[in-house]
């Protein structure tokens, strides 16, 4: 009799590997190269935020909180949004404290989604979104989004992939990976589309304070758009907290309460130590979140000035920490670039095709590192393409 096998569901062992985590596995083997992989802030937490988390633990604040979230912090969440966007949100009934962005997007699908629902989602997108979707039960729906236009989705290209069974409307902007940004006209069409086709829409705004000529626009802004809209952020972006893990969902109380119930069975609550800390974040961390936006543009308009120098046309990002720049004229796919770059360069990009088909042609840069390692970088690259024209 043959050993018995463990028994995998199909939905994960049909799920493909994350694009992004075979090129970190390849990094890590590579100690001399430099990585514009990771989505990650190079700054380290500000220093009045960690102070309020060393002195949570001095107090001996380890317990469980509630479900949803200390109370201190869901108010400051509500002043938070009414402050920057204008948008109010009952701290008791509408805002969800959670394990990152990441599980409020994970828990807002599996609140929403009955087996074979479909997401449209606008492509690039962030790897987690169809994986989750599937994880969920839905049928993602990629929505190409191209250079041409910005890689702004349009109603019309949402139109044209809608079915009957479309539910829901999953969208990241500012974007990852593209850097792209969805003014108010552009935000104001997409969600009288969803209204038209009473569509719920999940929207990741992760990096909502890091835009670079003007303030994000809030899905939850445009006319009607507060209704149907679970708007998704946290700490991991602006103010350097990536390891904190904690984000939050703000939307409709009935659809926050599904929510909270599918968290409360999951992961109960968020540490106290991070949401203690994200109080003084809010509080008191708007300077330093202004500081590293001030560096983040510096560094983003060298990258794309020195990529469209060496001749990889780069569209300009206007938000989150990331340029995307054609790599066609080299002949390339995005894959054979970013694995030919990593070898001979020892320079760490991500293939665009990580971020969906529609990213097919291009490569991810981040620019969340120092500017010593960005202008090493640049300078191999430039080389590295040079070397191709021979």
């Amino acid at each position: 009799m043959p050993p018995n096998k463990p028994r995998i569901a199909q939905r994960v062992s049909d799920l493909p590997s994350s694009g992004i985590r075979r090129f970190f596995d390849l990094v890590e083997q590579m100690p001399e190269a430099i990585s514009l992989g990771i989505g990650e802030p190079d700054f380290v937490t500000p220093w009045r935020i960690r102070e309020a988390a060393v002195y949570s633990l001095e107090r001996g604040h380890t317990h469980y909180t509630p479900n949803m979230g200390i109370q201190e912090l869901r108010e400051e969440l509500s002043a938070y949004l009414a402050r920057r966007f204008g948008l109010s949100y009952d701290p008791g009934r509408e805002l969800l404290v959670t394990v990152g962005a990441s599980e409020a997007i994970d828990i807002a699908l599996r609140t929403l989604l009955e087996p074979g629902d479909g997401v449209l989602i606008p492509e690039p997108c962030f790897v987690s979104y169809p994986a989750c979707t599937l994880l969920a039960g839905g049928r993602p729906i990629p929505v190409p989004t191209t250079a041409a236009h910005e890689f702004r989705v349009r109603a019309e290209d949402l139109a044209a992939a809608w079915d009957e069974r479309v539910v829901a409307l999953l969208m990241g902007y500012p974007n990852n990976p593209t850097g792209a940004i969805l003014p108010a006209e552009d935000m104001a069409a997409v969600m009288r589309f969803a209204d038209e086709r009473g569509l719920l829409v999940i929207s990741d705004e992760i990096y909502a304070e890091l835009t670079y000529d003007g303030p994000h626009v809030p899905a939850a802004c445009a006319p009607g758009g507060r209704e149907r809209t679970i708007l998704v952020g946290g700490f991991s972006k602006a103010w350097a907290m990536t390891g904190w893990r904690l984000g939050f969902a703000a939307g409709p109380a009935e659809i926050i309460s599904a929510m909270t119930k599918v968290h409360s069975y999951t992961v109960m609550c968020t540490p106290t130590t991070a949401q203690e800390a994200a109080v003084e974040a809010l509080r008191a961390g708007d300077e330093e979140v202004a500081r590293m936006r001030r560096e983040y543009n510096h560094r983003r308009r060298v990258v794309v000035n020195r990529l469209n120098a060496m001749g990889l046309e780069c569209f300009e990002p206007k938000g989150a920490f990331y340029a995307f720049p054609s790599i066609a004229r080299t002949g390339l796919s995005a894959e054979g670039f970013a694995e030919r770059l990593l070898r001979e360069q020892q320079v760490a990009v991500v293939p665009g095709t990580a971020f969906g088909a529609s990213g097919e042609g291009f490569v991810r840069c981040s620019y969340a590192t120092s500017m010593a390692l960005l202008e090493e970088a640049l300078s191999r690259i430039a080389a590295f393409v040079q070397g191709l024209g021979r």
